[in-house]
């Protein structure tokens, strides 16, 4: 096999992990992305409120 030949083929494997990489994180990407639409919204804080309504200060 000449050194051509073997680097085409590297380029090849190259490029074929490459897809793979780019598939996987495509899909790493929309499970986080659906996780977080389905989380609940966190109730939005204003400065001075107690995290807890029932503690009197």
């Amino acid at each position: 096999m000449s050194k051509s030949d073997e680097a085409k083929l590297r380029e090849l494997r190259l490029a074929a992990k490459l897809r793979e990489n780019l598939k996987r994180r495509k899909g790493q990407a929309r499970a986080r992305a659906d996780a977080d639409a389905q989380a609940p919204a966190a109730p939005d804080l204003e400065i001075g409120q107690d995290l807890d309504p029932g503690k009197t200060s």
